[in-house]
Order: C-alpha cells, then structure tokens, then sequence
C-alpha cells in the first residue's frame, strides 16, 4: 500500500487510463508501484524506462543477477514484493 494518494484504475480517465491500460499486469491491475505516479502520469513512462535500463541494461551483470539484487534491496527495505 502506497503513502502517496493514488487515483486507482476504476477512477482512472484520460490520459491516466490509457497510461493504466498499457501497464495492466497479468493479473489484472496496475502495480503499486506503479500507480504511485497516477498524478504524473508522465512521470510513470519515465519510471518504466529508467526500470527497463536498470533491469535489461549491461550485460556485465547477467539478468538473475539483477533480479537478485533487486530481491536483496526489496528484503532490506522491508518491501513485500
């Protein structure tokens, strides 16, 4: 759950619903974290990009390694997912 006021996806219109319907996760919503941004919602395109580099960037650090390290960040702060 987000400290930040966020406009869910059944309130979502506009511009923010196309944006929502873009990043729809396989299970039907929009992640958190995601929707942290639903009062930018130009600062959520920025947030993907900024993720798909972090993630999918140099192949010095192979993919599982990334995803390891992002597991190990999460558990130490506390995130559930």
């Amino acid at each position: 759950m987000a400290w930040i006021k966020v406009i869910d996806e059944d309130a979502a219109e506009g511009n923010l619903k196309e944006t929502y319907d873009r990043f729809t996760a396989p299970w039907g919503g929009v992640d958190n974290i995601l929707k942290i941004h639903s009062l930018r919602p130009k600062s959520l395109d920025g947030h993907y990009e900024f993720y798909k580099i972090l993630m999918t960037g140099s192949r010095d650090l192979p993919k599982a390694k990334r995803e390891m390290i992002a597991v190990t960040v999460s558990a130490l702060n506390h995130c559930v997912y």
